[in-house]
């Protein structure tokens, strides 16, 4: 066999490449997607090659599946802000008072039939802390509950065309190949057929399989106070610089503000020195500020927002009111992602203190002063501050956020809303109206009814999906173009001569899967599915098919926390180790993949 002409071996060389960064924690997904777009436009400009122009990849930001996975996005950011998944939430919550069996079946199937409809995201964001305090309150471990549930999301994803980001794209990248477009729901029985069995094992089995885990942050009572520290006269602190107090204390007092006398506050300058009648405003934990106060031979007061002064004692304890905690999940993507806290000026930006890290790799958790540690993808960033603080970093969509105090908004517009939602999906599915163009009527209703701001709007928008998709379709193009995908095929066809098309189907399946795991789903759909076309035409199989098995291989995400966003999301919450998704999300994946690999060659006559 002989080896491809050198554009075709240059662009797969390029995908191998892609493939491997994309796995690499330490590169940014859109530094990825830019240097994959850059590398084509410049290559292709410097060594043309037929009728590929540089500027046919610029077409991929403007892209039928990109603009309309980005509405859809945008719709879904309106029922989540005016509240109208609320219901949902209730009838899950109200279930698990009286039958928490049946009502882990009930939610298993909730979530998948939204997600069905909806990024499964916001779902899986709404549940978390309703199930988390229903387990508290029945005695049930949250770890046996969490992951069942963020996996049953991802199961219904596959169902429709709108499930997934992934499904979209392959179907936007079907439509440019000229071939039949999926409908909303046509492959929505093969789904069904090996989704049951799959909530089923995740209903009755998984939860045995996963041991009792605690969250790695669940203390939920304030850890950092609000005070200050009064120097009283003949204390250590009386004349004293501020170096020397802060030497006495080993550098790890931090005081925010001097003040001396009624309005005056002094620069905290290094050369400073106290006097009886000084307030030092501090922030730390209780046992430090009490060490602080022996230390300084000060006297420790409470101080609220509205500078009322309470000496502490053994009856009036150091105050909380106001505080809360969040847990903050660093992803690839992240403000926060490969940076330290002190360079993103964490504190500052966002008016919350960081108390602690759990890092996702094994070892000790971070604790003390964080500002110099690089923060990874899956690491979990405890914080304290105000509920509005919270609810705002939440608000702001650039953060995954677990608050398990915060409810759901819920306005007037919510039945609005999802009445936009329904039509959209309605008009959809009945082929009245392609995806796209009810997904961007759908926003424009949105904003015209007021369900949303263009604040809100943009905010739904992710920059690493949008860069990684068009990064996807660009290198998809090129695959194509170059015949790169037809000798991939080849490749792949040549391994498996002599098997039936049956077992090629479940082969193809199954190495979407795996690589689904370990790389972005969508980059491992669009650069699979031109390959899956030029091989079902080699061997004169159905098309179709071949396509279903991308579809599905890549929808299972369900073998690694880094699989899916959601899955860091539920790995923070219930406490689970790397290990867990393997005991649960291997067994789930043969089984997902062995019924599909016997319902397809029977509903295509393979």
């Amino acid at each position: 066999m002989l080896l491809p002409e050198p554009h075709a071996l240059a662009v797969i060389l390029l995908t191998v490449v892609t493939l491997f960064l994309f796995t690499r924690d330490r590169i940014p997904l859109e530094t990825t997607g830019l240097a994959v777009l850059v590398f084509l436009i410049v290559g292709f400009y410097l060594f043309p090659y037929g009728d590929i122009r540089p500027s046919d990849f610029f077409s991929s930001f403007g892209h039928e599946a990109l603009i309309t996975i980005c509405a859809l996005l945008i719709v879904s950011k309106g029922l989540e802000t005016t509240g109208a998944l609320q219901p949902l939430a209730s009838i899950m919550s109200s279930s698990w008072q009286s039958k928490p069996t049946l009502a882990l079946l009930i939610t298993l199937a909730l979530g998948a039939v939204a997600s069905a409809f909806l990024n499964n995201t916001p779902i899986v964001v709404m549940l978390l802390p309703i199930l988390v305090a229903v387990c508290l309150r029945t005695g049930t471990a949250p770890s046996s509950v969490l992951m069942p549930m963020g996996m049953a999301t991802l199961i219904g994803g596959m169902a429709t065309t709108i499930g997934t980001s992934t499904n979209l794209l392959i179907a936007g990248v079907v439509a440019d190949q000229g071939l039949p477009q999926f409908g909303m729901f046509d492959f929505l029985l093969p789904v069904i057929i090996a989704g049951i069995p799959g909530l089923l094992f995740l209903w009755l089995v998984a939860p045995k399989l996963l041991p009792d885990r605690k969250p790695p942050m669940s203390d939920t009572s304030p850890r950092v106070f609000k005070a200050l520290l009064y120097v009283p006269e003949g204390s250590f602190a009386e004349g004293k610089t501020l170096t020397e107090v802060r030497a006495k204390t080993e550098n790890r007092i931090k005081i925010e503000r001097i003040q001396r006398g009624e309005n005056l506050f002094l620069a905290r300058l290094p050369s400073v020195k106290l006097q009886a009648g000084d307030r030092l405003y501090v922030r730390d934990t209780a046992e430090r500020l009490k060490e602080f106060e022996k230390l300084l031979g000060a006297a420790l007061y409470n101080v609220s927002d509205t500078e009322t002064e309470t000496p502490i004692s053994d009856d009036v304890p150091l105050a909380t009111e106001g505080q809360q905690l969040a847990e903050v999940v660093i992803t690839r993507g992240s403000p926060l992602h490969h940076r330290t806290l002190g360079t993103s000026q964490f504190g500052v930006r966002y008016n919350l203190t960081p108390l602690a890290l759990h890092r996702i790799r094994p070892g000790k958790d971070v604790v003390g002063d964080l500002d110099s540690t690089r923060l990874r993808a899956g690491d979990v960033l405890l914080v304290q501050g105000s509920s509005a603080a919270i609810v705002e970093l939440r608000a702001g969509g650039t953060m995954l956020v677990l608050d398990g105090t915060t409810d759901l908004p819920h306005t007037d517009r919510a039945n609005v809303a999802l009445g936009i939602m329904l039509a959209v999906v309605g008009l959809a599915a009945t082929g009245l109206l392609p995806i796209s163009v009810a997904a961007i009527a759908g926003v424009a209703a949105m904003l015209s009814s007021g369900c949303l701001r263009w604040r809100d709007a943009g905010e739904a928008i992710n920059i690493p999906v949008v860069m990684i998709i068009v990064a996807s379709l660009a290198l998809g193009h090129a695959l194509l173009a170059t015949g790169a995908a037809g000798y991939i095929a080849q490749l792949f066809v040549l391994a498996t001569k002599g098997l039936p098309v049956a077992v090629i189907l479940s082969g193809l399946m199954l190495l979407m899967a795996v690589m689904t795991n370990v790389v972005s789903n969508n980059a491992a759909a669009v650069i699979g599915t031109p390959i899956s076309i030029s091989i079902a035409q080699q061997i004169g199989a159905p098309i179709e098919p071949f396509i279903l098995a991308v579809i599905f291989g890549a929808n299972m995400s369900f073998a690694t926390p880094i699989g899916y966003q959601t899955n860091l999301l539920i790995m923070s919450a219930g406490g689970y180790k790397f290990t867990d998704f393997l005991r649960v999300g291997i067994p789930l994946t043969l089984i997902m993949w062995a019924i599909f690999s016997a319902i397809m060659p029977i509903l295509y006559d393979l």
